[in-house]
């Protein structure tokens, strides 16, 4: 006759002679989480520190110009891994981003380079578009002439608009493309438009800019980092913008981000930056991520850019004529060679207000 209950305390037996390991796992995993908590918390303590420390030392813009330092120097040497950390931290690599000097250069060259060709040709400036390879023209009015050119690899065009006014001094002109604020009540198209951070070395500035497309399109949103500048040397103004990524402006459901994007202006006076007359010079391009074709994105903003133009030019007037309130961008940027005698033309451009029409 056999009876179970001796076998109870044995099996009981070998059910905690399984369970020690585990228990000692157990135990270990714990001391190593406490050991680990106790060591953020030193280091986040010791952080904590050194930034009170700094923040008594150095001013605000001291201590983000070192902190912009160190970066670099991580990035330098871990380029990949730099990027990935600064996106992750939401920082903003300005030394990445910007738009180099040599940019700038070349905007202005694309604009001489169709005056030799003007001069060669013996045709007029307008025409000698259109002998450049690959552009096909568009659009032409009386103040306007537009092209095109597919992008090679691509479904997409850039498009070129050559233009002159001779109503519009070419200093009011350039501070209405600048003018974020003025620009939301002479663009219906606007939904948002601002700038979300500045570059105090370079002047450059991103602007987050979310706008109305055609019906049934969604709404689109541009990030880019846009600089501007003033060739006093060749009596050029020029301004140049292309599509970034800002921790600032994150996508979002509400609109559609267009990734591809590139815009170069150069404006250059008939005479003087303050007298009326100057022509001008657009390129751009960008995705607007349609599932239309080419020819229907084509004709939109075919259509479309002649309507903007005109919308642009009217501010410009409003803004000649005193009735809005406009910044002047360019007071803030002077000659690099100060020392030298400027031009009349060039000195009229420099001695200008500072904030007009205000």
């Amino acid at each position: 006759m056999f009876h179970t209950m001796p076998r109870r305390p044995i099996a009981g037996l070998c059910v905690r002679e399984v369970s020690r390991p585990g228990r000692k796992k157990q135990g270990l995993l714990s001391l190593f989480a406490n050991h680990c908590s106790f060591v953020t918390g030193q280091r986040l303590r010791r952080a904590y520190q050194i930034g009170e420390l700094y923040s008594n030392l150095y001013s605000e813009r001291t201590r983000w110009t070192l902190v912009g330092n160190i970066w670099r120097r991580f990035q330098n040497k871990q380029a990949p891994v730099g990027r990935l950390v600064a996106a992750l931290a939401g920082v903003f690599m300005w030394e990445n981003e910007k738009i180099e000097d040599e940019e700038i250069t070349r905007c202005g060259l694309e604009l001489r380079s169709l005056d030799s060709m003007k001069r060669r040709n013996s045709l007029p400036v307008e025409e000698a578009g259109e002998v450049e390879a690959g552009w096909e023209s568009v659009v032409e009015k009386k103040e306007f002439k537009v092209w095109k050119r597919p992008i090679p690899d691509s479904h997409l065009y850039e498009y070129r608009v050559l233009a002159s006014y001779n109503d519009v001094t070419p200093r009011q002109f350039f501070n209405v493309q600048l003018d974020t604020e003025y620009r939301k009540t002479w663009d219906a198209l606007v939904i948002k438009l601002e700038v979300v951070d500045r570059d105090a070395n370079t002047g450059s500035e991103v602007v987050h800019w979310a706008t109305h497309f055609p019906y049934p399109m969604y709404s689109r949103d541009y990030v880019y980092v846009r600089r501007y500048d003033v060739d006093w040397e060749n009596n050029l103004m020029i301004l140049v913008s292309r599509a970034v990524a800002h921790p600032r402006a994150p996508e979002t459901q509400q609109f559609v981000r267009v990734h591809s994007y590139q815009s170069k202006m150069v404006i250059r006076p008939h005479k003087s930056f303050d007298e009326n007359g100057f022509d001008y010079l657009l390129t751009y391009s960008d995705d607007p991520q349609t599932v239309f074709p080419r020819y229907c994105v084509s004709w939109m903003v075919s259509s479309g850019m002649p309507d903007f133009l005109d919308k642009l030019h009217t501010a410009a007037l409003k803004a000649k004529n005193l009735e809005v309130g406009i910044h002047d961008y360019t007071s803030r940027l002077k000659p690099k060679d100060a020392g030298r005698q400027p031009s009349p033309e060039r000195l009229a451009g420099e001695n200008a207000p500072g904030p007009i029409y205000a």
